[in-house]
């Protein structure tokens, strides 16, 4: 796609499924990709694996490490990438986390946890990011991963679904904010998608094959996505190609949500 060869991208999550195909995708158009997780030791993999893959196409991948519900230590660790490896032209906020837990059956710490790596997460590496954006005048690209459990609701994920449909809003929000700096603000939704969140998920449901086998009957495209069925909305937004497109949303669900 256009534009991105070059560019600095920061992936959180970048050690997960959705967050490692994204990194090795943006690294094959040429990318600085700096892989952000809390697992050192999966980051540091992954960071390796995507710059020996892809140094050929100019790509490289490097890799870092912080809690992202830790803002000061967010707002440090964005400062020492743009001293050293160069000013964030795109942030993809991919982190994510959750477990199958019905409300009322769950309390303040557990709200806590979620809030803290699927929202403030959010917020936290957004605003350092955004600030250095503008003030560089850089017509910077964020790109955020929600869920469709945002846009329509999931049962046994209350607060997950609140979290995702708050970055959704607050991606709409700084659209508005932001448009005229020439930052765009996108939001991508992926379906169920076959990652170490959805297994975490599905084990704390009951029938984990029963709930498994429903689910497939539910999309429309007969199965559940994979890591790498979601990158491609990804870096379109990312890239020159989107650049006239601002505070949208779009699902990556083999059909399981529609919207008009």
């Amino acid at each position: 796609m256009r534009g991105l060869d070059g560019k600095v991208v920061v992936v959180t999550g970048g050690a997960g499924g959705i967050g490692a195909a994204t990194c090795a995708r943006f690294a094959a158009e040429g990318a600085r990709v700096v892989v952000v997780d809390i697992d050192e030791a999966r980051a540091e993999r992954v960071a390796g694996e995507v710059t020996a893959a892809h140094r050929a196409a100019g790509g490289e991948a490097l890799a870092r490490t912080v809690d992202l519900a830790d803002f000061a230590a967010t707002a440090a660790m964005v400062a020492d990438i743009e001293q050293t490896v160069g000013p964030v032209d795109v942030l993809v906020n991919n982190v994510g986390w959750d477990v199958f837990t019905p409300f009322l059956k769950s309390g303040p710490s557990f709200w806590d946890k979620i809030i803290d790596i699927n929202l403030r997460s959010v917020l936290n590496i957004t605003h350092p990011v955004l600030a250095s954006m503008v003030a560089r005048k850089a017509a910077g690209r964020v790109v955020s991963v929600a869920s469709d459990a945002g846009r329509v609701g999931s049962s046994g994920e209350s607060v997950y679904a609140a979290c995702k449909a708050g970055i959704i809003a607050f991606s709409k929000t700084l659209a508005r904010e932001h448009a005229r700096h020439g930052i765009t603000f996108n939001v991508v939704c992926p379906g169920l998608t076959e990652t170490a969140m959805l297994e975490s998920f599905m084990d704390g449901a009951g029938d984990k094959e029963k709930l498994r086998q429903a689910f497939v009957r539910a999309i429309p495209m007969g199965r559940f996505g994979k890591p790498d069925d979601l990158p491609g909305a990804i870096l379109f937004f990312a890239s020159d190609d989107a650049a006239f497109v601002t505070g949208q949303v779009i699902s990556v669900s083999g059909g399981l949500t529609m919207h008009g």
